[in-house]
């Protein structure tokens, strides 16, 4: 790959195409169309009882009522229409950031697009794990393979020789590099052609969603049967089917917990889009419930510990080491001017590797003029890294065509088993090795070999004739926020697992550093000793896993997950997406990561930093502890209602709740469970607790219990209230204003209880987040509005309250704040808590 590059698409032409023919996309965008979320949101049974209502109404000749509730539905269509956009605005964003990347020459410099923003006539440029994103023509191909098993069905690798071959949408990258120009794109593909479509964010089935189910058909059942009987009682005590219909569906309107799906894709789908602000990007939305659950975190070392800008740290030939920091421009020895020119040799010419990048960069400015860079050299065959060797070789033919020249570099013992050394040279070499990465450092032997052109190339590396050159030590500095985030995960119960490829000297010195405990370091070598029993005993304790190959990552994964581990698992290559796929939370890197680690995991880390990890995790416990706060308020809230629906026909006393009434209250409601909860910034010691057990419900008998407690505290007061104004002589019409007053008022009093799980009366008012002001503040004005202003008083069938009047019945619902967190207090955490959120 040594031909100059294509300079590609000027940065305005590419706007220019895409403008005009449009994204690269299989299929249309999946985002709802107003009409269609409308459509959806009529057939919800909510609104089918608010239309049953007012059809009722009709009947009864009450036509005023029937238009007041139609103007209801529309009032609660437009909230539940905005509600419904802001969700879909967030999935959309999510589709759009997983879509693959793809790395095009623009203006003359290699960038990253996403996938969708391709156009005809791109040159792209591939390389290994990489999905195509369209069709096109191939301009160079070094040893590329593609898996074009998604449109042809075979699943053998089809081999690239070189320009002109076709590559298509869709197949994926399995070996090599190769540049291609686009052809094609979107439904111009062959993929298009076919029907085929990329993969989309959902909600996937999960024990939290199927939780929610079972909850909201018990209570849908208990519902209706509650309905049947109001309605039944009503008939017989008071007579008029229509009438004990239309109680019926008052109470039907006030049990239906329709709220409950909605809470769900809020939560969800908002915190996927704080997680896509703090660099995580959502792939499954069902990931976000499992990060309060995750136990042990395995990560890599190289790019997520550390920062991933390696240097060259220090130069080792024979028994001789030079510090290379802050070497003077062209002072480099020459004893290690051949060590630096084999290491550049063995690397790519035009490299994105960190440390191949660290060679080029020191040869740049300590082998310039001299005879050891070699720009008239052809690469004429590369030999790959594979887990079998630890090492990789570069054939370069001489200007004259006369000697190939070989160079190599791998791990000090792959490289010493290639130049065949004596046991003795070995143990020396190691111990050089040993000493190197004791200082943390990330270790590479070179050597080198030359064969005659006459001569075929050996289909093995290994039958070259290798000579040792020496070693190369790299420092990849840690990053300066892991300590700090280790120790989070240490105080909150997650176990911190390292599993990386360096040497085990080198990792050991770096998870020191970083704080993870380095009591014992496991090898690949060591693991394929290990029987299943023998591996998920040693995982129970071993936090240090060096040398481990891509295949052996999936075994740690099972071992961990046998011993009852939730575990997330960070990758980045092609190998690594059984293990992503296996972990509980699979983490693909976003910087250096394939497309195929990305479309195998659950998260993808846009910065490739362990810092947000933690923070990803922290956010995934914030919104369960969010949405079993949203619960306990939604259960509560909801008694006062059935209880003052059929407590008045059981007591032979005036209707207080009406179908108008409930869809007031439910615009009071839905608001108060998807804005304000979920915007609730969680308790400051989140993650001082030990992670949520995999069984733990989200909502407890306990939690259950306080809510029916809350609930049952709240309808006794209101209709205390109610009963004692009809017997003070007020007017049922006033009497039941007031009454509804004191519901509203305390049902927004219940909010500040609900927030949290703390029982400090502090914790009422703590953290009281601008959403929370600005829907307490609304709900107030609006209940004031209609309680007071005579034609809205009348329109809800009630009479206007005076000042006083007003007063005193805010007072009293405002007032329930006090015995609400007395209740709370007085069951304690246990109440409210049955084990870690």
């Amino acid at each position: 790959m040594n031909t100059p590059l294509p300079e590609g698409l000027t940065t305005a032409t590419a706007m220019q195409r895409h403008a005009t023919e449009g994204p690269n996309e299989l299929t249309a965008s999946q985002r709802r169309s107003l009409r269609h979320m409308a459509w959806d949101v009529v057939r919800e049974p909510m609104f089918l009882l608010l239309i049953g209502a007012g059809a009722i109404y009709l009947a009864l000749g009450d036509t005023h009522e029937a238009l007041v509730l139609l103007g209801f539905v529309f009032i609660i269509m437009g909230v539940t229409l905005l509600q419904e956009r802001r969700t879909d605005n967030a999935l959309e964003a999510l589709r759009d950031l997983s879509s693959p990347r793809a790395k095009a020459l623009r203006d003359g410099q290699a960038v990253r697009i996403a996938g969708r923003e391709v156009v005809r006539e791109d040159v792209l440029m591939l390389a290994e794990g990489d999905r195509i994103p369209a069709d096109g023509d191939l301009l160079q191909a070094h040893e590329l393979a593609t898996d074009e098993s998604m449109l042809t069905g075979e699943s053998e690798p089809v081999a690239k020789q070189g320009a002109g071959e076709r590559v298509f949408a869709g197949t994926l990258v399995v070996s090599g590099q190769g540049v291609m120009r686009v052809t094609a794109i979107g439904q111009a593909t062959s993929l298009g052609h076919i029907g085929q479509s990329l993969g989309t964010i959902a909600l996937q089935a999960s024990p939290l969603r199927e939780e929610m189910a079972r909850l909201t058909q018990r209570l849908v059942v208990i519902g209706a049967a509650l309905c049947v009987l109001l309605m039944g009682l009503f008939w017989l005590m008071r007579g008029g089917w229509l009438d004990a219909l239309l109680s019926g569906i008052t109470l039907a309107m006030g049990v239906l917990p329709q709220e409950l799906p909605v809470i769900m894709i809020v939560f969800l789908a908002l915190a996927a889009r704080r997680l896509a602000a703090q660099q995580v990007l959502t792939r499954r939305l069902n990931a976000i419930e499992t990060l309060g659950q995750t136990t042990v975190l395995c990560v890599d070392k190289t790019g997520t510990l550390t920062q991933n800008r390696m240097a060259v740290a220090c130069l080792v030939a024979g028994d001789d080491t030079l510090d290379t920091h802050n070497l003077p421009l062209s002072a480099l020895p020459e004893p290690y001017h051949p060590l630096l020119e084999y290491a550049v040799l063995a690397s790519e010419t035009d490299p994105h590797d960190p440390m191949e990048q660290a060679f080029h960069q020191l040869a740049g400015t300590q082998l310039t003029g001299t005879e050891h860079l070699h720009p008239d050299w052809t690469l004429a065959r590369e030999y790959e890294l594979s887990s079998g060797l630890l090492a990789m070789s570069h054939v370069w033919r001489s200007a004259d065509g006369t000697l190939d020249n070989v160079a190599a570099k791998g791990a000090p013992e792959a490289v010493a088993d290639l130049c065949h050394l004596p046991e003795a040279q070995r143990q020396h070499v190691a111990e050089q090795a040993a000493n190197l990465a004791d200082q943390g450092l990330r270790v590479l032997a070179v050597a080198k070999a030359s064969h005659p052109v006459a001569q075929p190339w050996p289909g093995n590396q290994h039958d070259f004739a290798f000579e040792w050159v020496g070693m190369v030590g790299l420092a990849d500095p840690l990053r300066p926020e892991v300590p700090d985030a280790v120790k989070q995960c240490r105080a909150a119960g997650i176990r911190v697992v390292m599993i990386t490829g360096d040497h085990p000297r080198t990792a050991a010195a770096i998870a020191a550093q970083a704080g993870i405990d380095t009591h014992e370091v496991l090898t690949g070598a060591d693991l394929l000793t290990l029987t299943p029993a023998e591996l998920a005993s040693r995982v129970a304790s071993v936090n240090v896993f060096a040398r481990v190959k891509p295949d052996q990552k999936l075994a740690l994964v099972e071992a961990l997950k046998a011993r009852g581990e939730v575990v997330a698992m960070t990758g980045d290559g092609v190998n690594d997406a059984p293990a992503l796929k296996a972990a509980h939370i699979g983490i693909a890197m976003g910087q250096r990561g394939t497309d195929v680690a990305r479309e195998a995991a659950a998260l993808v880390l846009l910065n490739d930093d362990f810092a947000t990890i933690v923070q990803a995790i922290h956010r995934g416990r914030r919104t369960f502890a969010n949405l079993r706060q949203a619960m306990v308020y939604t259960l509560a809230v909801h008694l006062p209602i059935i209880g003052l629906a059929m407590l008045p026909v059981l007591f032979g006393l005036p209707l207080v709740l009406a179908p108008l009434h409930i869809a007031f209250l439910e615009l009071v409601i839905d608001p108060t469970c998807s804005l304000v909860f979920e915007a609730e910034t969680g308790n400051s010691n989140l993650m001082a607790e030990p992670p949520r057990g995999t069984s733990e419900p989200l909502v407890s008998s306990q939690l259950v219990g306080l809510s029916l407690m809350q609930g049952g505290l709240v309808t006794a007061a209101v209709m205390a209230v109610y009963v004692w104004l009809l017997n003070s002589g007020l007017a049922s019409t006033v009497s039941s204003n007031m009454a509804f007053v004191v519901l509203v008022a305390a049902n927004a009093a219940l909010i500040l209880p609900s927030r949290s799980r703390q029982t400090t009366w502090r914790s009422l008012w703590a953290g009281l987040t601008p959403v929370s002001l600005w829907v307490l503040g609304g709900t107030l004005l609006a209940l004031t509005a209609i309680s007071t202003v005579p034609v809205l008083a009348q329109g809800f069938g009630f009479g206007a309250l005076t000042a006083a009047q007003w007063a005193l019945a805010m007072a009293a619902g405002l007032g329930m704040v006090m015995p609400l967190q007395l209740l709370k207090h007085a069951l304690g955490s246990g109440a409210t808590r049955t084990g870690p959120v």
